[in-house]
């Protein structure tokens, strides 16, 4: 008869724990990994950042939104609306410019989430966990790279409306200050859509979801058509709405060359945005790494 000796190692039988939980090779690269620093930190998110602006280079349909839809909603909204709100196309640009801007940038913005969504849903973060790189560049230096289609897209719309006849009474220098708030709203609420694209389930639910949020906020704004044609209740909301903020400013500074109040609350607001956002937006995303 042979019997099992009882001195045989146990080191023989496979451990339980060992057979229902394989070791992950991306958390296994990623625990071993070495203490990244802040210069690092920041290297690598510029790195990410060179790299998201590669690759809108060589996909030119992501410049879509930023070039095709500035010049044809200026000249639209321009020879629509321009008669029938301030009596002539010349005499609404002062009015519609500044508005085009705040919609253009925030429209712009909504790409940011989708795009994170869809390189979540190809595996690319996959690699990224198996890399010796600090978890939140590939998240920040997409945010970076964007900051360039914002500035393309305020300046091409105010391209536009010279070319049909707006003379921006503010200047160069104003011109190039209400680009300033338009781009620093744009980045603040990309990290809204940043947040929105780590917890939705697929690219075209961000997309959805970013449709609802933007669409009330332009147009019940005072982005087109001046406030007190509304009536009370919707007035109300309109002057609250930190889009009117936003389009205020803009009008102060590129018609007048003016920097009032409307431009410190956009600010304030851009600032109470981020401060909320980025770091649920950093949190969730650090959940699929």
């Amino acid at each position: 008869m042979n019997i099992a000796s009882p001195l045989a190692p146990a080191a023989t039988q496979p451990h339980p724990a060992a057979q229902h939980h394989p070791v992950d090779p991306a958390a296994a690269v990623a625990a071993t990994r070495a203490r990244i620093t802040p210069v690092e930190v920041v290297d690598q998110t510029l790195v990410m950042a060179r790299r998201a602006l590669k690759k809108m280079r060589r996909n030119p349909e992501q410049f879509f939104d930023v070039t095709i839809q500035p010049l044809l909603f200026t000249a639209m909204f321009a020879y629509i609306f321009g008669g029938a709100i301030s009596g002539g196309v010349k005499a609404y640009l002062p009015v519609l410019i500044p508005g085009i801007v705040a919609q253009t940038v925030l429209t712009t913005c909504m790409a940011t989430g989708v795009q994170l969504r869809e390189d979540m849903e190809k595996g690319v973060f996959d690699r990224f966990k198996s890399l010796p790189m600090a978890r939140i560049a590939p998240l920040a230096g997409p945010m970076i790279a964007d900051l360039v289609r914002y500035l393309i897209a305020s300046s091409l719309t105010f391209v536009a409306g010279l070319l049909i006849g707006y003379r921006p009474g503010g200047g160069a220098l104003g011109v190039l200050g209400a680009i300033l708030p338009a781009v620093s709203t744009g980045w603040s609420l990309a990290w809204i859509f940043a947040w929105l694209g780590t917890i939705a389930k697929s690219a075209r639910a961000v997309q959805g979801f970013s449709m609802l949020i933007l669409f009330p906020l332009t147009f019940l704004s005072n982005a087109f058509v001046p406030v007190q044609t509304l009536p009370g209740w919707l007035a109300d909301f309109v002057k609250v709405n930190p889009i009117s903020h936003l389009v205020s400013g803009t009008r102060a500074l590129a018609n007048h060359g003016v920097i009032d109040g409307e431009v410190g609350w956009t600010l304030l607001a851009c600032a109470a945005v981020v401060a909320v956002f980025a770091p649920l937006s950093t949190r969730s995303y650090r959940r699929h790494l």
